[in-house]
C-alpha cells in the first residue's frame, strides 16, 4: 500500500515530539539496536565479499542512484542504454544476503522488525546503519556487491528478456529526484538520465495497455508561516511528486515484474499479490469524488480517473490518499513445486514480486536469492526455502504494523494542525455513515482530512457545516459535529 509521508521541519514542535514519542512505545516500534547485533553487524561490514570469486567484476557500468534527499540506504542503482533492438536496464539491487547470514543476530533482528518505518521526525532501519546505510549500500565511489539484473526491452517497452547475476558495482553518482529532473528538464542529461524519461514513459504506457494503475501519492510537509507573510502559524502543504520519481518507480516495478515471472517459471518463489478491488470500496471512492468536487464520469475506469488526477492540486492529493484504500488486501504468496492460483497483483494488473528493497524490507533478501539461484539453473538455497512458508505471514503482521503506525501518525498530525480551532466550523461532505445514519466520516478539503462525524439523519454524499467538537492529544484524534 503506497504510504502517505508527512515530512517535518527540523525545529518539530514540543506537543508533536511528544506525541511522536507515544505512538513509538505504544506500538512498541524498536529502539536502538541490541549490542550483539550491533557487533555482528560490525563484524560483517568488516568483510569485502564483493572481493570474492562468485561476483562479476562490472565496475564498467556508470551507474548512478535516485533517491529522496540526504538517503543513505540506497538499495538501488541503475544504467540504461539503447540497443539496436530497443533498451537494455541494468539494476544493481544492494547484496543484503552477502552480509547476512541465515539464523545470526541481524538475521534474527530482522526477522523480528520485518522493514524500517517511518516518522517524520526519525526512521527506524531494518539493518543497523553500519550495513544499510554503509557497507551494503551503493554508495557513490565504493566498490560494493550488488545482485545485478540486466533487462531487455523492445523499443514499446516490453520486456523480452532478463536474468539476475552477482556482481561487483560501483555507482558513480547519487542523485537526489530535484536534480534527476533538473538535468532531465535542461535539455542535455546523461545518457541514462535521457532514457529513464523515455523508458519511464514507455513502461507508463505499457501499464495503461495492461489496465495497471500507480498512485502519485503526494507527501505533506509542516511549514511555518504562510508563504509570504510570515504569521508563525503551522501550515499542512503538500509536495507534488516529480515526474522522474515516477518513472524511476517504473523501473522498480519493471525488476519486481522480471521477478514473478523467473519465480512462476522455477516454480518456487514469492509473490506480491492484490485481489481486485470490491464494488463497495469503488462506489466509496466515486463519493469521496463527489465530496471533493472532483468529475468522475461514470463511462470513465477507475485506472483512467486516477491518470487524470493532478497530485498538485489538494483536492485531487486528497483524491489520491483515498484512493489507496483499493489497495487492501494486499499480501503475499509462497509457493514451492507448483503455480500459485489468484496470484496476480489487481493494482499492476500482473505478477509481481518485491525485490528492489532489501535493505529496508525483509522479503526482498528471499525473493533475490530465489531469482540469482533459478538464474545460475542451481538450487535455490536451503534457508530460503525454510523461510518461505512463514514469510507471508510474517510480512503480514509487518504491514499491520506499518498501517498503524502510519495512520497514528496522520491523525497525531490532524490533531496539532487543529488544536488551536476547536469550536470553529467547517464545510464538509459526508462520505461515510453508519446504519442508523448518526455516526460517520467527513471529508474536509482545507485542510484535506477525513474525520469522524456525529450528528441526526446524516446525509452521505452531501455537503454539510461541522464544527470542530474535540482535538484530542490522548487520543491523537479529532471529533466532529454537526452544526
Amino acid at each position: 500500500m503506497p504510504v502517505r509521508k508527512v515530512g517535518l521541519p527540523d525545529d518539530v514542535p514540543p506537543d508533536l515530539a511528544a506525541g511522536l514519542a507515544r505512538i513509538r512505545a505504544t506500538l512498541e516500534v524498536p529502539a536502538d539496536f541490541d549490542p550483539a547485533v550491533q557487533a555482528a553487524a560490525e563484524a560483517a561490514a568488516a568483510r569485502h565479499p564483493e572481493r570474492g570469486p562468485d561476483y562479476r567484476d562490472r565496475t564498467d557500468l556508470e551507474l548512478l542512484t535516485i533517491d529522496p534527499p540526504g538517503s543513505r540506504d540506497l538499495d538501488q542503482a541503475m544504467h540504461l542504454t539503447r540497443t539496436d533492438h530497443g533498451f537494455r536496464v541494468s539494476y544493481a539491487i544492494a547484496d543484503v544476503a552477502a552480509f547476512v547470514t541465515a539464523g545470526d543476530p541481524v538475521d534474527a533482528e530482522a526477522h523480528r522488525r520485518g522493514a524500517t518505518l517511518y516518522a517524520p521526525d526519525r526512521k527506524t532501519p531494518l539493518h543497523p546503519p553500519v550495513l544499510s546505510e554503509g557497507a551494503a549500500s551503493l554508495l557513490p565511489g565504493e566498490d560494493r556487491p550488488a545482485l545485478l539484473w540486466t533487462i531487455e526491452l523492445d523499443r514499446y517497452g516490453q520486456m523480452t528478456d532478463a536474468e539476475v547475476v552477482r556482481a561487483r558495482v560501483r555507482s558513480r553518482e547519487q542523485l537526489d529526484y530535484g536534480q534527476a529532473q533538473t538535468e532531465i528538464d535542461g535539455g542535455q542529461p546523461r545518457e541514462t538520465l535521457a532514457l529513464l524519461k523515455e523508458v519511464g514513459r514507455l513502461r507508463e504506457q505499457q501499464e495503461r495497455d495492461r489496465g495497471g494503475v500507480s498512485l502519485p501519492i503526494p507527501s505533506q510537509e509542516i511549514t511555518r508561516g504562510t508563504p509570504g507573510q510570515g504569521d508563525g502559524a503551522w501550515h499542512l502543504e503538500f509536495r507534488t511528486p516529480l515526474p522522474a520519481e515516477g518513472w524511476n518507480a517504473q523501473i522498480s516495478l519493471l525488476t519486481g515484474m522480471a521477478a514473478a515471472h523467473i519465480m512462476l517459471y522455477g516454480q518456487v518463489g514469492i509473490l506480491r499479490t492484490m485481489p481486485p478491488a470490491d464494488p463497495d470500496s469503488l462506489r466509496r471512492l466515486r463519493q469521496t469524488a463527489k465530496a471533493l468536487h472532483i468529475l468522475w464520469p461514470a463511462e470513465l475506469d477507475y485506472p483512467e480517473f486516477v491518470r487524470s488526477l493532478d497530485p498538485s492540486r489538494p483536492e485531487h492529493a486528497a483524491m489520491l490518499n483515498a484512493c489507496t484504500s483499493l489497495f487492501r488486501g494486499a499480501g503475499y504468496q509462497a509457493f514451492s513445486g507448483g503455480v500459485p492460483t489468484d496470484a496476480e497483483h489487481s493494482a499492476l494488473a500482473t505478477d509481481y514480486a518485491h525485490v528492489t528493497a532489501p535493505l529496508r524490507r525483509l522479503v526482498d533478501r528471499y525473493g533475490s536469492e530465489v531469482c540469482v539461484a533459478l538464474c545460475a539453473d542451481r538450487p535455490v538455497p536451503a534457508w530460503v526455502l525454510r523461510g518461505l512458508d512463514a514469510l507471508p505471514a510474517e510480512m503480514a503482521a509487518v504491514d499491520r504494523r506499518a498501517k498503524q503506525y502510519d495512520r497514528a501518525i496522520v491523525d497525531l498530525v490532524e490533531v496539532f494542525l487543529l488544536s488551536d480551532r476547536v469550536g470553529q466550523t467547517f464545510t464538509a461532505t459526508v462520505i461515510e455513515v453508519d446504519k442508523g445514519k448518526t455516526r460517520g466520516t467527513v471529508m474536509i478539503k482545507d485542510p484535506a482530512i477525513e474525520a469522524k462525524v456525529v450528528g441526526t439523519d446524516l446525509p452521505l454524499g452531501h455537503e454539510i457545516t461541522v464544527r470542530l467538537a474535540s482535538a484530542d492529544y490522548a487520543q491523537d484524534a479529532v471529533t466532529f459535529e454537526v452544526a
